[in-house]
């Protein structure tokens, strides 16, 4: 799927091809065809890097993957690259992205779409406003995991875990926002609705569908996560909310189009500052653009972050989510997988590439 949204919206940047795409599934291959009728169509990554005439590359393979093609890039390559989420699956491979990465010549890009949805850009826009940040909590009440190739996504040693595979958007969010590392986290998380009735090589499901996790900072500020995954029948799938000395400000961001009931009007995304005084909130809607909408489940995001990318590239523009960040906002999801199946605290170590379980 994020490899077809990548695609779609690369399609919208003037000036950009996909010229070749490696895909071993042969229905996957079909699709890509359809998508790009004059791109070369490939089985394996050693056939692309033949090619001579490319600037960039993206990855959007499974997650377990992730990790040793980027190194298999680092060796091979001095191309630029952009990679999806989560960076790594293991903590073994954080220290040895880190290395490599630091000797990679051209920009490395972590895919973070979460925070190019225009209606977050705009309430971080407006954080200022709510006088100095004291807390911060994101709900995400959304749909199951989707089916994916060969159903990876179903098992926590493909994916991560669900802390790691969906969650590390939002613990990105956590430090952009708060701008300060995670002292300590702790969760509690279950498996009680999802994918329970599924097999697979007679194995079920492991990976969790609810969670809520909490965060303390340095500075005695916290942090918390609410998700679940079994309630899209949400109005808003998103829900940010930081609190200030001065007021409250409030981010509300629909799901993808496709969960929402046909013939009936989806709602608008919204940010919302209520002020402690004088009293009585304003609503402004964020409005995307149809043609973003329609090119991926991520509210225009995914268009957004190329954009970035390619001045990365052509032009030697900043990385905004950097392999350091996305090591972060992984660690912390494992962080918090290793709190919920321990029951106890995790200190965050490292300036936030490492944790331990409190004793």
């Amino acid at each position: 799927m994020m490899g077809q949204e990548h695609i779609l919206n690369l399609a919208l940047i003037p000036d950009a091809e996909v010229i070749a795409v490696a895909e071993p599934n042969s229905d996957m291959q079909k699709r890509c065809r359809k998508l790009l009728p004059n791109a070369h169509i490939m089985s394996s990554l050693t056939e692309l890097l033949k090619l001579k005439n490319v600037d960039a590359l993206v990855i959007a393979t499974p997650n377990y993957q992730h990790a040793e093609q980027l190194l298999k890039l680092f060796e091979l390559t001095t191309l630029p690259i952009l990679v999806e989420k989560p960076l790594v699956t293991e903590k073994s491979d954080v220290d040895r992205i880190l290395v490599a990465a630091a000797k990679h010549p051209a920009p490395v890009w972590v895919a973070m779409e979460y925070r190019y949805m225009p209606p977050l850009v705009q309430f971080i826009k407006q954080l200022d406003k709510i006088g100095e940040l004291q807390s911060l909590s994101i709900r995400e009440h959304r749909f199951p995991f989707l089916k994916k190739v060969d159903n990876w996504n179903r098992f926590n040693r493909n994916s991560g875990g669900t802390l790691v595979e969906k969650c590390c958007h939002f613990f990105d969010l956590f430090r952009l926002i708060m701008k300060e590392e995670v002292n300590t986290i702790y969760a509690s998380a279950g498996q009680n609705h999802n994918h329970l009735h599924e097999q697979y090589d007679g194995k079920t499901p492991d990976i969790i569908d609810n969670a809520f996790v909490t965060m303390e900072f340095a500075s005695n500020r916290r942090a918390l996560l609410d998700l679940n995954m079994f309630a899209e029948g949400a109005m808003y799938q998103e829900e940010i909310c930081a609190i200030g000395r001065h007021a409250k400000l409030e981010c509300l961001i629909p799901g993808p189009a496709f969960t929402w009931p046909k013939g009936r009007p989806q709602p608008e995304p919204q940010v919302i500052l209520s002020p402690r005084k004088p009293r009585g909130p304003s609503a402004e809607t964020v409005l995307v653009e149809e043609a973003l909408l329609k090119a991926g489940a991520h509210h225009g995001s995914t268009f957004y972050e190329h954009v970035g990318f390619k001045h990365a590239v052509t032009s030697g523009g900043p990385v905004d989510v950097t392999v350091e960040d996305g090591l972060k906002a992984v660690v912390l999801g494992m962080a918090a997988q290793a709190s919920a199946n321990h029951r106890r605290v995790v200190e965050i170590l490292n300036e936030g590439l490492d944790f331990r379980i409190a004793t």
